[in-house]
């Protein structure tokens, strides 16, 4: 039974000024990078300037070593996107194809790890990492990465699990190994849900100011979302020129997401609908 047409523009009505209200942030970041210093506390409100300044871009990238912080924080992001991505995939396998003692148990012990808080495990990290000598290094923001994720490890054998096991069965019969039907059976077809996995873990790493401000003492190892806060000094801050420079480093981002958009909604769907 078709739903009546007003409901139906109701519908669409309420989507687009929830998608106008959910823009409104990054208007205002693109805004006020165009301000001059005087318009950015001006008590008239104003969205975008009516003379756009753009030197406010060029200012921005030149106050800070912006190239050696947005490699730094590619190189943090890209490691933590393809460890997790195949760490997690590797256990979610085993989780979804393997029988073993006590896999269960395991299962709903790793569940249960997502219900602590992050700060409760914050402290004891931090000194196991400084007990190995890693504070100041890239190697805690990477190296956990490869030990997987409880939430992706979940998330994939729920999509392992939707995937026929004739399939495994059938490579067994032809000689091939679990890793074998792990890497040319299950990663293939599971293409759409490690495209969401390695989506979201880039661009938690690429956002991520906790972890970089815990373990990074060096500036010359800073990342972006770190090295945003020297725009702010003892007597102010440079509002226009912070959100000149985090738009630029929002837009890696919004071209990730357009590039691998079809992949990453084919991913979530199947994830939740099979899930």
């Amino acid at each position: 039974m078709r739903s009546p047409r007003w409901k139906i523009l109701a519908g669409h009505l309420a989507l687009l000024a929830l998608s106008v209200a959910a823009l409104l942030p990054f208007l205002w970041m693109l805004g006020t990078s165009l301000k001059a210093d005087v318009e950015v506390f001006s008590p008239r409100l104003q969205l975008f300037p009516a003379r756009p300044v753009w030197e406010n871009y060029p200012r921005a990238l030149a106050y800070i070593p912006f190239a050696r912080y947005a490699l730094n924080t590619l190189f943090i992001a890209a490691l933590s996107a393809v460890g997790v991505t195949l760490a997690s995939s590797l256990v979610a396998y085993s989780f979804s194809r393997l029988k073993w003692p006590g896999r269960d148990a395991v299962f709903f012990l790793l569940l249960s790890t997502l219900m602590l808080p992050a700060q409760v495990t914050m402290l004891p990290v931090f000194v196991v990492f400084k007990t190995l000598g890693w504070v100041g290094t890239f190697r805690p923001l990477i190296v956990p990465a490869f030990f997987g994720s409880a939430f992706f490890i979940f998330l994939l054998r729920q999509f392992f699990m939707t995937i026929p096991q004739e399939l495994s069965d059938a490579a067994r019969m032809d000689g091939a190994s679990e890793l074998d039907i792990w890497r040319r059976v299950m990663l293939p077809l599971s293409r759409p849900a490690l495209t969401t996995v390695a989506l979201f873990t880039f661009m938690g790493a690429w956002n991520d100011f906790l972890g970089p401000l815990m373990y990074l003492n060096d500036d010359t190892m800073y990342t972006l979302s770190l090295g945003l806060q020297q725009f702010v000094t003892q007597h102010g801050a440079q509002w226009n020129l912070l959100m000149a420079a985090s738009v630029v480093m929002t837009l890696p981002i919004i071209l990730l997401w357009f590039l691998g958009q079809r992949t990453f909604v084919q991913g979530v769907t199947l994830t939740g609908v099979k899930g």
